[in-house]
């Protein structure tokens, strides 16, 4: 059965287009609800933090809360035009936000280099604005970094998984890397949401290609 999917939701808004969104931040949660640590901090001193778009943001943050060395994951919306968007206003693809996850992770514990393999790895980042079935710019890939060193290395790593997949007959990555914009945390029913819903909706799908990142299995 074929769907017929808005044009807006193919292609990012333009100011003028973009929904106007409100002045004051939305209500979210206060902790995480698997670990009971602060969403929005403070974090502990030392640790780093990094965004990540992999389409539906419910299966994304629940593969980095599971790994050693992240202290806190959120859900949010950034890279957009809206300030402090709720998301029936991102579903409508006028905001120009991705769904994007918060990783907070200690770097002497877990390496950028692990979470960059997790991220590869775990969608397939050669589809533009969707993920599967899940179809809009809000589901497009995207990488963003909070220093230019965290930049560098995603770069190096967005070239690594190109060579990989075209060894393997693989297409083009549209993931879209560059410095964080404002982070917007997520309504409370959307943080952790897989861990309150264990049969709850995750469309995430990989494309069975290994990410060759050097020091992935932990610190370099």
């Amino acid at each position: 059965m074929f769907f017929q999917v808005s044009e807006k939701k193919l292609r990012l808004p333009s100011p003028q287009e973009a929904l106007p969104g409100r002045e004051q931040p939305i209500p979210t949660a206060q902790r995480h609800f698997v670990n009971g640590r602060p969403l929005k901090g403070p974090y502990p001193e030392g640790t780093e933090q990094v965004f990540f778009g992999m389409g539906c943001f419910w299966g994304a943050e629940r593969l980095f809360w599971q790994m050693e060395g992240v202290w806190v994951t959120a859900v949010g919306y950034a890279g957009g035009l809206t300030p402090n968007p709720t998301y029936r206003e991102t579903t409508t693809g006028l905001t120009g936000h991705a769904e994007v996850v918060l990783v907070v992770y200690d770097p002497q514990i877990v390496s950028l280099s692990a979470l960059l393999k997790v991220f590869w790895e775990s969608h397939d980042p050669t589809q533009g604005m969707r993920q599967g079935n899940d179809v809009g710019t809000t589901y497009r890939s995207a990488i963003y970094a909070a220093t230019d060193e965290q930049l560098g290395e995603a770069q190096v790593s967005r070239e690594a998984y190109q060579r990989a997949l075209r060894a393997a007959g693989g297409g083009s990555i549209t993931t879209e890397i560059a410095r964080a914009p404002t982070f917007y945390f997520a309504e409370e029913e959307h943080q952790q949401y897989l861990a309150k819903n264990p049969g709850g909706y995750c469309g995430l799908q990989g494309t069975g290609v290994t990410c060759p990142m050097p020091g992935a299995s932990g610190l370099q």
